[in-house]
């Protein structure tokens, strides 16, 4: 018997996982969980799917209730009940009582802090008018459902191009909403890499979704029912509601006049075993600043799944069992329509931020076996390292399968696989699966030919401003390819079944970046030449990687006309 007394401040992923987990190691411990709102645990992920009526049954978002969490656990449960403040040195908590706002004092030995986030909500005019709306929980959700079911919006603006506002903006489109989504950078998606991303804005085109990039709100306005958004690009969108997904914050008021240690973000520092500056307090969830796995470097996460991990590990340390953190690598997936798009790791644009030497490669695998009906094909993204081919990091957009293979590579991450364990992963095969050489196998054996030397690759990146008198495009697609999906003005056509008796007709003094649909028929073309004596280079990814980035080769070098224009 332990007679530990800990208090669980704030509930949901960190603080109810580590309330559970802490009850399983001690029976005897004392253990209050403070909860601010009405709700100890819920599925706030969830919560854009009961908007758009995918969930039915609001019940269903209920992890579960205080009076069956804590006839489960025998834990005291405490909801409407906020910690105004901690007094570290006699070890006493302050607590107001919402609905009474009666304030108390409770004693502890040892406190986990799981505040979570709050969204961001800049000081914009207007900002405080009806029908503009956050989603962070059940009452959030309950107005934006009571407006969409009682007022029937025609019209929606949704600001901010992250998880919850993409799928918010999937959720209006299915309930009749004209959407418009704005967002100040030039790609959706940040932790992914624009050419992934871009393919991701093509498809909430093709669903009808107004995608306003590198344009942010300047201010609201109220217009009869409607409302009015005014950009920073100068021009207004009336509508008749708004959803602001700008991000979050760390909510960080109590640790913060706790005196406990924040860092530059505002996230609550704490080592690998949750432990903050004060040695008897604990911290989890969207509110700490923890450790990049792939980097090393302080980081934040608004993800489920390592705070609910995190508060597993701080209930094991506050009852004397250590455990560590070993740090986060952000594996994220979202449904956006027909899409799924996923990521684990570190993207191209934070190593390069970092200094961190890095390879990328592209390859385009179908879903399963080509000859099974509904394949589809998936673009995948592997970031490694140049000397060890150690994985950093992968991005994924497809549809069917998509998430299957981030999880083999997120625990390839993790395990600090390289490039080359990918080659030899033996994953299951069959045809409605997969193929015998799975897409996760592709992308190893694509990367694994870069580090052998076996392919020189040249990247969509490196098409502007390159030297266009000493290098030639050369498209060893077929002419019927060309007919349907376009080509690349300026470039040489040679189909690949005509490469071999077509190079006496080469120019040795040139050097050509071949180029196919998807990057094996450029591989290919690469390997005849070069072993015949030509300079070759491989576009990684091919023409569909090139389409979904031609866009931002053009701003970034307009001058690089005769390959850009088609």
């Amino acid at each position: 018997m332990t007679g530990t007394k800990l208090l669980i401040i704030g509930g949901v992923a960190g603080g109810a996982t580590a309330a559970a987990r802490a009850r399983r190691l001690d029976e005897h411990a004392e253990i209050i969980l403070f909860e601010r709102g009405e709700h100890i645990s819920f599925a706030n992920c969830g919560l854009p799917y009961y908007i758009g009526e995918v969930i039915k049954d609001r019940e269903d978002l209920l992890v579960t209730t205080p009076e069956e969490f804590k006839a489960r656990y025998n834990i005291d449960i405490r909801i409407f009940s906020e910690v105004t403040s901690i007094d570290r040195k006699n070890k006493l908590v302050t607590v107001k009582n919402i609905c009474t706002s009666e304030t108390y004092t409770e004693r502890y030995d040892k406190i986990i802090l799981s505040p979570g986030a709050e969204p961001v909500k800049p000081p914009l005019e207007g900002i405080g008018l009806e029908n503009i709306y956050n989603l962070r929980n059940i009452p959030d959700s309950d107005k934006i459902k009571a407006h969409i079911d009682m007022k029937k919006p025609a019209s929606a603006v949704v600001v901010g191009g992250g998880f919850i506002g993409l799928e918010m903006a999937e959720t209006l489109v299915q309930r009749g909403v004209k959407t418009t989504i704005l967002e100040m950078l030039d790609q959706v998606m940040a932790p992914i890499d624009y050419e992934m991303a871009s393919m991701v804005h093509a498809h909430l085109k093709e669903n009808g979704i107004d995608c306003e990039l590198e344009n942010g709100v300047k201010s609201f306005a109220q217009k009869g029912d409607h409302v009015v958004v005014s950009t920073t690009k100068g021009h207004d969108i009336e509508c008749d509601m708004v959803i602001l997904s700008i991000g979050v914050k760390p909510e960080n008021k109590l640790a913060r006049e706790a005196g406990l240690d924040i860092g530059e973000r505002g996230g609550i520092k704490v080592d690998s075993t949750m432990r903050t500056s004060d040695p008897d307090i604990y911290a989890v969830g969207d509110a700490v600043e923890v450790r990049d796995f792939i980097t090393g470097l302080p980081t934040m996460t608004a993800l489920a799944g390592p705070a609910n991990k995190q508060g597993r590990i701080a209930a094991d340390n506050a009852l004397g069992r250590k455990t560590m953190f070993r740090g986060t690598m952000g594996t994220s997936v979202v449904k956006i329509f027909d899409f799924t798009v996923a990521s684990t790791g570190a993207s191209e644009k934070v190593l390069k931020q970092n200094k961190i030497p890095y390879l990328a490669s592209y390859t385009h695998s179908g879903s399963h076996a080509s000859y099974y009906p509904d394949a589809n094909m998936m673009a995948i993204k592997l970031i490694f390292s140049p000397s060890s081919g150690r994985i950093f990091g992968a991005q994924i957009v497809g549809m069917d399968g998509v998430d299957k293979r981030i999880d083999v590579l997120a625990t390839a991450i993790h395990g600090s696989m390289t490039v080359y364990d990918l080659e030899e992963l033996e994953l299951a095969y069959a045809p409605p699966y997969s193929s015998a050489k799975d897409p996760v196998n592709i992308a190893g054996f694509v990367a694994a030919n870069i580090l052998k030397g076996d392919v020189k690759n040249i990247y969509w990146n490196d098409l502007s401003g390159l030297n266009t008198n000493g290098n030639v495009l050369l498209d060893v697609r077929n002419q019927d390819e060309l007919d349907t999906a376009g080509y690349i003005e300026g470039s040489l056509h040679i189909p690949l079944p005509e490469l071999r008796q077509k190079l006496p007709e080469l120019d040795k003094e040139k050097t050509y970046i071949l180029f196919c649909a998807i990057g094996l028929r450029g591989y290919i073309g690469y390997r005849i030449l070069k072993q015949n004596g030509l300079n070759s280079q491989n576009l990684s990814g091919g023409y569909k990687t090139y389409l979904g980035a031609k866009e931002k080769i053009m701003k970034e070098s307009p001058e690089t006309s005769i390959w850009l224009s088609e």
